[in-house]
């Protein structure tokens, strides 16, 4: 898939998020590479080889460990073509379902939601 029409794929889950996540959302930045780098991997305990198993990856402080005086650069979503393109392979339906379900995964770190929670709720 064109890097452009994934581009749209992400943008659109964005805007289809409940207005009630996006009003908290601040100082986030929503990036898309191919692939995790090696430091992307090993810091949600990956091996390097499993590139393709990370589909998705916040770097921030959670909202729930921050303090009252709390100033720091951008948070970060990063979104990872290849493995998602990966895992649906051809059916851009499927590719749009798990850009939304990604997204969704990751904003729920940023708000300290965890992947046990997540798991609990159906987003694992």
């Amino acid at each position: 898939m064109q890097e452009e029409r994934f581009s749209d794929l992400v943008a659109d889950a964005l805007d289809t998020l409940p207005e009630e996540f996006l009003e908290r959302m601040e100082n986030v930045e929503v990036l898309i590479e191919d692939w995790p780098t090696r430091d992307d991997l090993e810091e949600v305990g990956l091996d390097p080889r499993d590139k393709a198993s990370l589909l998705g990856l916040y770097h921030g402080v959670p909202l729930t460990h921050r303090g009252q005086f709390y100033s720091a650069l951008p948070d970060r979503i990063t979104i990872f073509q290849k493995p998602i393109e990966r895992l649906c392979g051809d059916d851009e339906d499927e590719i749009r379902e798990q850009v939304r379900h990604t997204v969704i995964h990751e904003i729920a770190h940023y708000y300290g939601i965890d992947d046990d929670r997540l798991d609990e709720l159906g987003y694992d």
